[in-house]
């Protein structure tokens, strides 16, 4: 008797001290984590070059430039009209004092002397500045010294070209530690706090969701740094956002199914072991999915999209192991009353009781949407998934109005800057290329041949064979020679980072195919230029093993082959609605010149990735339920049970990505918009009518080649036997 007693106390006292330890061990995890953020902007590169993979031509020509100049130099181009309507002597001279000015700036490489436009008003003073400088802000050293030297009472000056436009990144991305984290934090906690109508439980499930977000941080931060990835803003802001979605949705989950078995048991410690153990395939199965189908972007030829790869599967492991350790831990401590005031209690305990009616009242009429919406589907299953299909191809249709070649880099940043404007100032004055010469480097033999041929380019303005001291050299004789090239400078009529400028890197790069010799094209358009064609080269490489990986997973967790093929199937026709949808709406409402080619590619695999989530969550519980009531019935009742959880997950999931929208940067806005709209679709949609009237339609097949619906035929067939001799 009393070794039971003792048995008894040690369970009691484990029950409290593991989940306290656990729950220390998150918290100084999570306090490492936050230092780290401090540090991560330390291993970050946004420099468009570092993206590229080794073999492209723009790379070729950028590592072939270190044998002309060691110095990694960055144009940045200081564009001024004057108050008068032409320059004047005078003015000019100004100009000279401050060029040399400039010079004596940190970070400044070589300043070019000034350059009168043949109208007579304006001038432009190239600044060439080293790379990691401008990584540190020098950019903003010369802006001042351009407001001192150039005074707006007499000029309008504007700094301009690759540096400033790369500046201008570096300080939209600068939201992304707090604004962003902040805009994600408080939509999460308005959404939770109306599901779960509690004070202390939404507090709770974002605890666990930035512990989980700060353990990642550490991992990805330790990858940067011994360079196994180049982690740069995008994946960093990606990171954030998809690990608070993540870990929410699974917390969602965890948390209805422990309340569930709250209002069966009285022990919570035996009500939430039963919620883990059968929470524990659905959030192992999503999260997994999801974790290798980001895996999937290691095969991208892009280092920007190939390192978003580990960062967001680490994001969605740690999501999942919080939401399975830390998150239990805490409810485990703190029991019923974090529910409070919506307190479950067992059913035994308030059966006679009125907060116990009442209690019930508001769980049935919580269910009635999804009841109804099951006998919605249960009287006209095929006529549903036709129209729903019908709508959703409709929708897929404005994917012929995408346009998805790359935008402008000056538009990338949305609003009024000083690169913007400072752009169209250049380009009413000088030719658009002026402040992003394009590279090309021939071999030294065919030096004039190579000249001729850029020169007789539609859209090269100038070009010249540049010499040893980097001025244009007067025959092939005098130009800079090295391992067997020539360098010849071009300035484009269009602006360096436009969709013109592209085609006639294109086609520079075509007609230098007529020389014996390699020539490689290199330079701010030849890097944005490669940059969006392998980025859609990667669509075609990343689609078929990402929905090879799902299919995969969801024939192993339903062991099944009809409902994984329909589910990817519904989960890919969702993705094509979202992504026609926004298109026109890119178009026709927000007026973007167009989109970046990795949107389409992101968007694919985080709503297919994250949207199966959603069919897990539904079918898991189906094929629970299966044998106790049949196929059919089985889903429905899922639907009815689950509904509450997705949908709640969706919103969530949707309003986390649309936080991406607070940064001033198209890719991201486009990105927030195409994700939060393919989740809502697929959550209200897909997983409340398409998938289950493709379930009540089918019947059993929807589950072939398992069997696990006969077990419920069989039992019925055994009770009517059972019923015979009573009836005799």
């Amino acid at each position: 008797m009393n070794t039971t007693r003792e048995g008894g106390k040690v369970l009691r006292w484990a029950r409290i001290l593991l989940p306290a330890i656990a729950v220390l061990v998150w918290l100084a995890i999570t306090a490492v984590g936050g230092q780290t953020f401090g540090k991560v902007s330390e291993v970050i590169s946004n420099d468009q070059t570092t993206f590229l993979p080794a073999d492209a031509e723009s790379t070729l020509a950028l590592e072939l430039s270190q044998e002309f100049s060691d110095d990694d130099a960055v144009p940045a181009t200081v564009v001024a009209e004057p108050s008068a309507s032409e320059v004047t002597e005078q003015q000019l001279s100004a100009l000279e004092a401050a060029s040399g000015e400039f010079a004596d700036l940190e970070g400044a490489v070589q300043v070019l002397p000034p350059q009168v436009s043949e109208d007579g008003e304006a001038a432009q003073i190239l600044v060439l500045m080293d790379d990691q400088a401008v990584e540190e802000g020098a950019v903003d050293g010369l802006r001042a010294a351009v407001e001192d030297l150039l005074p707006e009472n007499e000029w309008t000056a504007h700094v301009t070209g690759p540096a400033a436009l790369s500046d201008d990144f570096a300080e939209a991305f600068s939201g992304i530690d707090g604004l962003l984290l902040l805009v994600a934090v408080v939509a999460v906690s308005i959404i939770l706090v109306l599901v779960y109508r509690s004070v202390m439980l939404p507090f709770l499930v974002l605890l666990s969701s930035m512990a989980a977000l700060c353990a990642a941080i550490v991992v990805i931060y330790y990858m940067a740094q011994m360079e196994w990835i180049q982690l740069n803003g995008q994946a960093q802001g990606i990171l954030s956002i998809l690990v608070i979605g993540a870990a929410t949705d699974y917390s969602l989950l965890l948390v209805a199914r422990y309340r569930e078995e709250l209002l069966h048991r009285e022990d919570r410690f035996s009500a939430l072991w039963l919620a883990w153990r059968r929470s524990l395939p659905a959030i192992l199965a999503s999260g997994g999915t999801v974790a290798v189908a980001l895996l999937a972007l290691l095969f991208s030829d892009l280092n920007s999209n190939r390192a978003l790869g580990p960062v967001a599967s680490a994001g969605i492991v740690f999501a999942m192991i919080a939401t399975l350790t830390f998150l239990p831990a805490l409810l485990a401590l703190l029991g019923r009353p974090v529910f409070w005031p919506k307190t479950p209690r067992a059913a035994a305990a308030v059966s006679a009781s009125e907060p116990g009616r009442r209690q019930r009242r508001q769980e049935r009429k919580q269910a009635r949407l999804w009841t109804a919406a099951a006998s919605l589907v249960r009287r006209r299953p095929r006529t549903i998934w036709v129209l729903v299909t019908l709508l959703l191809l409709g929708g897929s249709a404005g994917v012929l109005d995408l346009r998805a070649e790359g935008v402008p880099q000056s538009q990338l940043v949305l609003g009024e800057t000083d690169a913007k404007s400072g752009q169209e100032m250049l380009e009413r004055h000088f030719d658009a290329g002026t402040g992003a010469p394009t590279d090309v480097y021939a071999p030294a033999d065919e030096a004039a041949e190579a000249l001729t041929i850029v020169q007789s380019v539609d859209g090269v303005g100038e070009a010249y064979l540049v010499s040893e001291e980097g001025s244009p050299a007067q025959s092939p004789a005098e130009a800079a020679e090295a391992a067997g090239f020539v360098e010849l400078s071009v300035t484009l009529t269009d602006a360096g980072d436009s969709l013109a400028a592209e085609n006639t890197i294109r086609e520079l790069r075509d007609e230098l195919q007529e020389l014996d010799g390699q020539a490689l094209t290199g330079g701010t358009t030849a890097t944005q230029l490669d940059t969006n064609e392998t980025a859609q080269d990667d669509l075609l490489t990343i689609i078929p093993i990402v929905l090879a990986v799902i299919l995969v997973f969801l024939v192993i967790l339903l062991r099944s082959l009809v409902a994984p093929v329909l589910l990817l199937v519904t989960t890919v026709l969702s993705y094509l609605a979202a992504l026609g949808i926004s298109a026109l709406v890119f178009n026709y409402v927000f007026g973007f010149p167009g989109a970046d080619p990795t949107v389409p590619l992101f968007g694919f695999v985080f709503l297919t990735a994250l949207g199966v989530d959603y069919s897990i969550f539904l079918t898991t519980r189906a094929r629970e339920e299966t044998p106790l009531r049949g196929a059919r019935e089985g889903l429905l009742h899922s639907l009815v049970i689950t509904g509450g959880v997705i949908t709640s997950a969706g919103v969530v999931l949707a309003a986390t990505f649309a936080a991406l929208a607070v940064l001033p940067l198209m890719f991201m806005v486009q990105l927030a918009f195409l994700v939060s709209l393919g989740v809502l679709i697929d959550t209200l949609i897909v997983r409340t009518l398409l998938i289950p009237a493709l379930g009540v339609d089918l019947g059993g097949r929807f589950w072939w080649p398992s069997q696990i619906h006969r077990q419920h035929e069989a039992a019925q067939g055994a009770d009517r036997t059972a019923r015979i001799p009573e009836r005799v």
